[in-house]
């Protein structure tokens, strides 16, 4: 970071099925929690960034940047941000470059999507449009189709067995019993998870992350310091469909992203001692895990079967924290800037994805 980036209020809803509340109601829950507790007031805020996918599918309502600031007394600047599953990342990434660039001293990032409102079959085909409408729509491929098939090839490259991979999922639900905003706080025996229904062999609905209404915010500054900053944020991009890589068992996106980031933090891999990272399905866990470097290709199981050097999702994941698409980058961030202020560890680092890895985005957490 050029200059110094402090997270100083951060806000979120509860995950989960939320009938009695608007895209707007959702919002305004996270965005009054994310104030309340900056180091700053409402009218200190000159920009707003709002990160959502499905706003048009889902609720019929575009224009979210001028919803959200309509929320605040003095009706700031705002604009939208999408990029599938990665809207969240890049709605902060957004934030630092107007930091960074001046544009901006205080700027309020929210994240927000409304998903149970609707037949499930139309938010799966909304999902889709994060994929390839040309290459992988028309064979009639969802995400958990893709995922399936990256899962297939992964467990026949690496010899993973169906049983092996339970522990990811397993592990996620048992770290997420203790959080309060998780759609899922029960804990889930290994040997369930691929006794439940198949979604898409080999994965089954325990591997996927599930349908959610929520928001996250977050008040970055340059102006009004906190105990945690921005140290690195970064984006990476690959192709929009996966038969256009030269594999689908590793995504080049993470991997380009995660170099970039560690040489803006100028740290250490090994530093990093917690990781939030999109584990929309099972399968991208441990391949998120190799691509950032913390586990050789093929071998990032280990880490749930042992101890492992730094805590992975400890909030649950998107598994059982639930996964409101563009709010769920914002909500990785809030969670490492709780643990890194409960372990006083140095640095800590959330990984948020859209589509197969498309788009994907980086950002690296310190103390001030």
């Amino acid at each position: 970071m050029q200059s110094p980036i402090y997270l100083t209020g951060t806000g979120q809803t509860r995950f989960g099925e939320h009938w009695d509340m608007s895209i707007k109601d959702l919002m305004e829950e996270s965005i009054d929690a994310a104030i309340e507790n900056a180091g700053c007031t409402a009218l200190d805020i000159d920009m707003v960034i709002v990160a959502n996918m499905l706003g048009e599918v889902a609720s019929n309502q575009a224009h979210l940047g001028a919803m959200a600031a309509s929320l605040l007394p003095h009706h700031p600047p705002a604009l939208r941000a999408e990029a599938a599953c990665a809207s969240g990342a890049v709605a902060l990434h957004t934030a630092c470059a107007l930091l960074e660039s001046g544009k901006a001293q205080t700027v309020l990032v929210v994240g927000v999507e409304k998903m149970t409102d609707i037949a499930p079959s139309k938010i799966a085909a909304g999902l889709m449009g994060a994929a390839d409408a040309e290459k992988d729509a028309p064979c009639g491929l969802t995400f958990p189709g893709i995922f399936g098939l990256i899962a297939n090839r992964y467990m026949h490259e690496f010899n993973l067995s169906r049983e092996r991979l339970n522990h990811v999922s397993a592990r996620h639900h048992k770290n997420g019993v203790k959080n309060p905003f998780a759609q899922f706080r029960k804990e889930i025996p290994a040997e369930a998870i691929s006794m439940s229904p198949k979604v898409a062999d080999p994965l089954c609905m325990l591997d996927c992350s599930p349908i959610s209404d929520g928001a996250a915010s977050v008040v970055l500054s340059t102006k009004f310091e906190s105990p945690i900053k921005i140290a690195a944020s970064q984006l990476a991009t690959d192709t929009l469909s996966i038969t256009d890589r030269p594999t689908i068992t590793s995504f080049a996106a993470t991997k380009d992203a995660m170099s970039a980031a560690l040489q803006e933090a100028n740290i250490e891999r090994e530093e990093i001692a917690h990781i939030e990272l999109h584990d929309c399905f099972s399968i991208a866990a441990l391949i998120s895990l190799e691509d950032m470097g913390f586990a050789t290709p093929g071998n990032a199981i280990a880490l749930y079967e042992k101890e492992s050097p730094m805590t992975i999702n400890q909030s649950g994941g998107l598994k059982a924290c639930g996964h409101p698409v563009a709010a769920t980058g914002i909500k990785q961030v809030i969670d490492v800037s709780k643990q890194l202020k409960n372990s006083k560890s140095s640095y800590g680092l959330a990984h948020n994805f859209g589509g197969a890895a498309a788009t994907c985005g980086i950002h690296i957490l310190s103390h001030a």
